[in-house]
């Protein structure tokens, strides 16, 4: 099998973690910049390219506010000097991972527009398949673009939108009329805090309450981060609004019936961190319910069941406990290693996995392993780690995958790339299984997904080229224009 078409491709073979949202109103007046810090950092796995946090004071003048972002980790961009500065009762942080403009400063979030109402701070997780439409609509008739990403477009929109509505909320339902694609969207005016999640259900919010202080954000493990109990998700499709004098109000007005819903399956395969949430689903019962069903679907003879960190550890914990194969720890990951480490050269390439993981000599020698990975993206980085394993005496290595193999690409905001860079396009599983020099490959049965979502509406289109909505002519997720 001829695999040259992936020597030029990325060293990290993950898909991108989307990005995380957090807003917060404390209607006690207290300053929220350092509890929306911790909050991000509960979010980070979701996005490791740049953060940031915008505050307003809601009994001060209308329009200041505070505002700093930056490229990088959390703990690599804010400290104690920079939270202290940022002072205010309301606010909203954005992590982000780059699916569609350039990962440059200018188009880190929150992004903050100061207008004629006042001021709107928001951020964005997800993706618009009608952005470059809009955008040139928008530009037409004036407007000027600071970045290159879609939640400019968003923002843009609300702020007119504004303009001729008695209400914010008004305006970002009126702006939800028209765009299309994948967004939860957390927003800030001068006296309130707004939630919007797109009609499909694409990507998590939830609400949540500490006191007199209420909260929105990505995923629930960011509420335990602060303390904070878990209020309820945004509903797809609902607009919350959230004030000292309506407390959460309901905008039901944009949802679709559950049998249109659309959730990324990737939130529960891979993207939320385990001790999340995602529509009264838990992530960590998913996960390992995806390893049960590989064990019971794709048996094999094994000694041990291990996971690559981080992602695929649940799962093989699901697959050792059905199949009574052992589960145990081959690798060990080095956690200060973020995406932005420097990496190797090209004809140093390997080194950069290992850099990030190594094997156990002492746990695999000589043992038969089952490894499991949540997903097979391009394949660029699965035939390294079997190697490594073998490397380090493993007599045998057979690869379990707790996803269906993917087919397609993605335009809802996660970054799974044209068919042509996908291992699995117009390759059999046993081609796939040559490539990357496993003993044995199967992946997840689609047809289990519905069990491990708690049969809640999901979006397959990854898998199966059929998606929720009509996808876009031009591929307009930025970096991934070939």
């Amino acid at each position: 099998m001829d695999n040259r078409i992936f020597e030029n491709t990325l060293i990290d073979d993950k898909l991108g973690e989307e990005c995380g949202v957090f807003g917060m109103y404390d209607f006690d007046g207290g300053d929220v910049a350092r509890s929306i810090y911790y909050g991000l950092y509960a979010l980070q796995h979701r996005g490791q390219e740049s953060c940031g946090i915008a505050v307003s004071d809601t009994e001060g003048v209308k329009g200041n506010f505070r505002v700093y972002k930056d490229m990088g980790l959390l703990n690599e961009t804010f400290n104690t000097e920079l939270i202290g500065n940022l002072k205010g009762d309301i606010g909203v942080g954005h992590v982000r991972y780059s699916t569609a403009g350039s990962s440059v400063r200018e188009n880190a979030q929150p992004l903050v527009i100061n207008y004629v109402k006042g001021i709107l701070g928001m951020a964005h997780n997800g993706n618009l398949i009608n952005a470059n439409e809009l955008r040139d609509e928008l530009a037409y008739t004036g407007a000027i673009f600071q970045t290159t990403i879609d939640s400019e477009v968003i923002a843009y929109l609300i702020a007119r939108e504004r303009l001729s509505s008695d209400t914010v909320e008004e305006a970002v339902r009126n702006t939800m009329k028209r765009i299309k694609g994948a967004y939860s969207l957390v927003i800030m005016s001068p006296r309130k805090l707004v939630g919007a999640r797109d009609p499909f259900g694409f990507r998590p919010l939830c609400i949540g309450k500490r006191d007199n202080t209420y909260i929105l954000a990505s995923e629930s493990c960011a509420l335990d981060t602060i303390d904070a109990e878990f209020v309820r998700d945004v509903l797809p499709g609902e607009v919350v609004t959230i004030s000292p004098e309506g407390g959460i109000e309901s905008d039901m007005s944009m949802c679709l019936p559950k049998e249109n819903h659309a959730r990324c399956i990737f939130e529960y395969i891979y993207f939320a961190r385990p001790d999340s949430y995602f529509d009264g689903v838990s992530v960590y019962e998913s996960r390992m319910l995806a390893g049960k069903y590989l064990a019971m679907d794709s048996p094999v003879e094994a000694d041990l069941v291990v996971g690559v960190p981080e992602s695929g550890n649940v799962a093989a914990m699901g697959y050792a406990k059905e199949s009574h194969i052992p589960y145990g720890q081959a690798f060990v990951k080095n956690s200060y290693v973020g995406r932005t480490f420097i990496k190797p050269g090209q004809k140093s390439r390997e080194s950069s996995v290992r850099v990030k993981l190594n094997a156990l000599r002492e746990v695999v020698r000589g043992k038969r392993i089952i490894m499991i990975d949540d997903s097979i993206v391009r394949g660029t980085t699965s035939d390294r780690i079997v190697r490594m394993l073998r490397e380090a005496g493993a007599s045998e290595v057979h690869m379990r995958v707790s996803s269906p193999p993917f087919l397609h690409p993605c335009y809802f905001g996660t970054d799974v790339p044209a068919r042509e860079q996908l291992i699995a396009h117009n390759r059999s599983i046993e081609e796939i299984r040559q490539i990357i020099g496993a003993d044995s490959l199967a992946y997840l049965n689609i047809e289990r997904l519905p069990d491990i979502a708690g049969h809640l509406g999901l979006c397959r289109g990854c898998f199966t080229g059929v998606y929720p909505m009509e996808p876009p002519k031009d591929d307009i997720r930025g970096e991934f224009i070939k």
